[in-house]
This record gives structure tokens, sequence and C-alpha cells, in this order.
């Protein structure tokens, strides 16, 4: 028997060994780096519209879908299709991580790259959808590996390809087998054995995707929306009962980013990196993975649907993580050793006797949408690389992950190689929004948004 754990551990060795400087580059400089200067490009070049129209976003996000124009689920539909992909251990063990390694300060940085990745989102779902197409089946698909093939002509076909790759890959892990192996392990520990999860995730999931984006986009439609407000409205009120301490959390924040005082390292480049990698990680702009979904949307228009993908931004960041980052400063118990989901939890009891059930709670729950959503991502690429013949045979493949996953998932060299391909998924997308930014501006340009007397009435 030692030979095989041996032969485990000398595996796990070399990927860790492989996967250590690629993941240095796919979460380093060069790729966080790459992010925020095409999101500032990108907010400088549309005159800073995505954030002046978020009322707009709004008001078509409600507006009721019309069904004479082509695509197979609503605007609010494919904004929760890709929330349920986001919104999850990324806003809870994510935002944590960050305040644990680089201080308050983090959450400023984390701000401002989503600040500026509200502009990226809405230039992803812009192109998904004007470069969309009809597959075999009838359905409309699109996203980056679209918008590379069709937006940048043939000679950059294999870069949709290499994109697709990584993102099928990308959701065997991510946004599935260390998934389901959280969720395992929560509930292991309230006493429920990993195989009753595995079969009981495995047949939740597999009753879900089988029936594609619109199944997917109503069970997304109907958990999404009351979890995070169920999450904000639980934040809000652990906020009110410490009101005193929430001026002295927001001044910790600016006096930190500038410092690196309260970083892990003592270093601002440290503080920096930790805000903008988590604000990244949390909202996925940028990555790729959000306009996959809102390429299905039913609408007449890509800049109309741009505006409702950009509020994905917003809520993600904007909203959940700073109510969790508050929440953890005005526990009063940053810095004391704990990371990720066990600081979150900590900090919830410690600011309100008893509530830290409420981050496990909802840390099943967007695990359990992140695989829904993260499954149309998968399908998506699959069948960009394979046909539409490839879609029953994955969805097979991506319950069985599910059933693995929750048995013998775990977290290290697995999370790490799932994370590194996340991370790589998005140099592909940014080359190509990049390149076609003046498609995007030129649309945006076209597109006639009511004046204020029109809105007003």
């Amino acid at each position: 028997m030692s030979v095989p754990s041996s032969a485990a551990d000398n595996f796990d060795r070399v990927v860790t060994a492989i996967n250590g400087p690629v993941s240095s580059f796919a979460w380093g400089w060069p790729t966080v780096g790459l992010i925020s200067i095409t999101g500032v490009l990108l907010m400088v070049g549309l005159r800073f519209m995505p954030i002046l129209r978020l009322p707009y976003g709004v008001r078509m996000m409600l507006a009721p879908s019309d069904q004479q124009a082509e695509g197979d689920i609503s605007s609010f539909q494919a904004l929760m299709t890709s929330l349920a992909a986001t919104v999850g251990t990324g806003n809870i063990a994510g935002v944590a991580g960050a305040i644990a390694i680089g201080g308050p300060g983090a959450v400023f940085w984390m701000w401002l790259i989503a600040f500026f990745g509200i502009a990226t989102k809405y230039a992803e779902a812009v192109l998904a959808v004007h470069y969309r197409e009809v597959d075999d089946l009838g359905h409309h698909v699109g996203g980056p590996m679209y918008y590379i093939s069709k937006g940048l002509g043939p000679r950059w076909v294999w870069l949709g390809g290499v994109f697709a790759l990584f993102g099928m890959l990308a959701g065997f892990g991510i946004g599935n087998g260390v998934q389901c192996f959280e969720v395992s392990s929560a509930l292991l520990g309230l006493g429920v054995p990993r195989e009753v999860t595995a079969v009981v995730l495995g047949v939740l999931v597999f009753a879900v995707i089988i029936g594609g984006v619109r199944r997917i986009s109503k069970a997304a439609s109907a958990i999404v929306p009351f979890m995070a407000i169920a999450y904000v409205l639980a934040c809000l009120i652990i906020l009110l009962a410490n009101i005193g301490s929430v001026g002295d959390a927001f001044a910790s924040i600016f006096s930190n980013a500038f410092t690196g005082q309260a970083a892990a390292t003592g270093t601002l480049t440290q503080v920096i990196l930790m805000g903008f990698k988590r604000g990244i990680f949390s909202n996925e702009a940028g990555l790729g993975s959000a306009p996959i979904a809102h390429a299905a949307a039913r609408t007449d228009d890509p800049v109309r649907q741009g505006t409702v993908a950009m509020l994905g931004t917003f809520i993600d960041t904007m909203i959940i993580c700073t109510l969790t980052a508050l929440v953890i400063l005005v526990s009063g118990i940053a810095g004391g050793g704990l990371s990720g989901s066990e600081l979150s939890i900590a900090a919830f009891n410690e600011a309100l006797a008893g509530s830290g059930w409420i981050v496990t709670f909802g840390l099943l729950v967007f695990a359990f949408t992140t695989v829904l959503g993260w499954s149309f991502y998968g399908e998506r690429c699959t069948e960009y690389l394979f046909g539409v013949k490839a879609i029953l045979p994955f969805r097979g493949v991506w319950v069985a992950v599910v059933v693995i996953g929750s048995l013998v998932g775990d977290r290290g060299v697995v999370w790490g190689v799932a994370d590194t391909l996340n991370g790589l998924m998005a140099i592909p997308n940014l080359i190509a929004l990049l390149l076609l930014s003046g498609t995007v501006v030129e649309l945006t340009r076209r597109y006639r948004f009511p004046d204020a007397s029109e809105s007003s009435n």
C-alpha cells in the first residue's frame, strides 16, 4: 500500500512544481495588470457610460422580455445564471482571505478593480450577443470563443479554441469538483456522510442540467435572488447591531489602502495584489465566463444586454463583497490568524452571537448554484470544441465528477490546478476585448439611450 501512496505523493509534487510558476503568472501581476488595463481602457473609451447607465441597466433587467426577439432565456435569467456561477466562495471566503493577507486596505483595491470591471463585463456581453450563433439544436451560443473566431477572423480561431479548452477544464475543477467537496465537507461536519451528499447532490444537479440552459436559468432565477437577498439582509442586521463600529471599519479600509501596515507581509504591493485578485475572483470580470450566459439572452440589441450584464459586477463585489468585509472588520477579529470561511464564520459569530450558520448555509447554497452555472459554461465550451454531439456525454461526465468530487476531492493540488486554468481563461479573452474594443465603442455609440425626460416618463 505504501507504493501507491508514494506514487501519488510524487505525482502531487510534480504537478505542484509545474503549476506553481504557471499560477504565479495566471494570478500574478502579468494577468492582473492586463485585466486592470483592459478595464481602464474600456471605461475611458466608453466615457464612463457603464457607471452612468447603471440605473438604465436595472430598468432593462426588470423590463419584460421581448418574446419576438432572438434568444433562449430572458435578460434577467441570463444575469441570474451568470451570478449563480460567480456569487459564492469568492464573496465570503475570498474576501476574508484578502483581509487576512492584505489587511483592510485590500478592500479598497477590490472596489477599484470592480469599478473598472463593470466596463469589462459590459464589453464582454456586448460582443457575446453581437457575434453569437445558432447551433444545430436551434440554441443561441456565444462567448469569447465565438467573438474571437468571428470578430478577429480565421487566423485567430486557434485562440478561441484555447479559451474553450481552458474553460472546459476549469469548469470541472473550480466549477464542480472543488465546490462539491466543500459542500460534502461542510455537511460532514454536521454528521451527514459524504456518500449521502454525493448521491443527493448528483441527483439534484442531474435533474437541473439535463434540461439545458432553460432549466438552469429557471433554477438560478429562483435560488440566487432569494439567497443573495437573505445574505444581504443578514449582513445589514449585523451591521446595524454594530453601527458604532461601521465608521471605523470604513476608516481602516481607506487608511490602510496606501500603507500596507496591516498586510501580512507589510507591503503595499501585497495589499493591492490581494485586493485586485479577490475582486477579479469574485466577479470574474475579464475571465470570459459570464458572456457565455448572456449570449443566450432573448434580446434584440447587444448594448441593451450589456447594460444588464454589467450589473453582475456591481451586485457581486460592490454590494455582497463589501457587506462581508464590513462584517469581518466590525467584528474586530481580523488578523487573529484565521482566514477564508473560518474567518467569516468566526466574524459573524463575534459580531452577532450564533449568526455564523448564515455563512455555512450561504456557502452550501452558493456552491450548488456555482455547479449549475459552470455546467452551462463548460457545456458551451465543450460544444465549441466537439460539436452538439458532445453535449449529452458532457452532462454525464459532469454529474459523475459531482459524485466523485463529493467523495474524494481535496483542497490542495486539484484546487490549485483548477484555479490556474480559471486564470488562464482570461488571457485569450482580454486579447479579444482589447482588439475588439473599437467594435464595442461603435455599437454603444449607435445605441439610443433615453434622455432624462424620457427616463422620467
